[in-house]
């Protein structure tokens, strides 16, 4: 097979070093104006410099890589990549740190059947690794989880005197906006903040009835406490995955 040969070099960003794949491409006798340096992240092929080196290429040519993820991260991609290029297009690929995949020197029928098992192969490779990794990182976060540890923005503190504010708003002695001025945040914040405190209060309140040995009945009239099959139960609203609290006979 003859024709032109191209290189095509790849690192994921831009503070990573091409040199040993440059130098890789000259020792196999890559011309310098027909190697192809990209720096982008091989997750696709939606690439300005490998849809430039598509254009390149013809029949008979060569594609040299120094590895195969230099061409993508995705095998399932390489894969139909690697059909359209040697079988579609009659190009030759040569990976220089892994003979077995050459086409230019495999093209025999034996050759090829080689470099498709061995494609599959990697291919099943990565995706067990992809799958491992998943299941790694879902039973590390569960495990965190378990032992307090909190995921996300941290939570903000209440702004100091919050609950005083509140007291003083419920009593009618400002208005929601002045309260939230006084708190140097804006109204909408003031809303949320409140419901976050009402939660608070709730939580605290299932706590402790959750521990107390014997049943007992919050004080005040509570929206949320319910008379229902002879019994006072705890109904909250705003903590469905809450269960039921008993409270004790009236």
């Amino acid at each position: 097979m003859s024709g032109k040969i191209y290189g095509y070099v790849r690192v994921s960003t831009k503070n990573q070093n091409e040199e040993r794949q440059l130098i890789a491409m000259r020792n196999y006798g890559v011309a310098e104006e027909r190697i192809i340096v990209e720096k982008q992240s091989g997750k696709d092929f939606d690439r300005p410099g490998y849809r430039r080196l598509l254009r390149r290429l013809h029949a008979g040519d060569t594609l040299v890589i120094a590895s195969l993820d230099r061409l993508g991260r995705s095998y399932a991609e390489i894969q139909d990549q690697w059909r359209v290029i040697s079988k579609e297009r009659g190009i030759a690929i040569v990976v220089l740190d892994m003979p077995l995949l050459n086409t230019k020197d495999n093209a025999e029928l034996v050759g090829q059947l080689i470099t498709d098992l061995v494609l599959q192969l990697l291919s099943f490779v990565a995706q067990t690794e992809r799958e491992s990794i998943r299941t790694r990182q879902r039973e590390g976060i569960e495990a965190a989880k378990a032992r307090g540890v909190r995921f996300g923005r941290p939570r903000l503190a209440l702004p100091e005197g919050f609950p005083d504010v509140v007291k003083k708003w419920r009593r009618g002695e400002f208005t929601a906006l002045e309260a939230a001025q006084k708190l140097g945040i804006s109204r909408s914040t003031f809303f949320r903040r409140v419901r976050e405190l009402r939660r608070m209060r709730k939580a605290r309140q299932y706590e402790a009835a959750l521990q107390s040995p014997e049943p007992r009945l919050f004080s005040g009239k509570s929206p949320d406490i319910a008379w229902r099959d002879e019994r006072y139960i705890v109904q909250p609203r705003r903590m469905p995955s809450m269960p039921s609290v008993l409270l004790g006979q009236p």
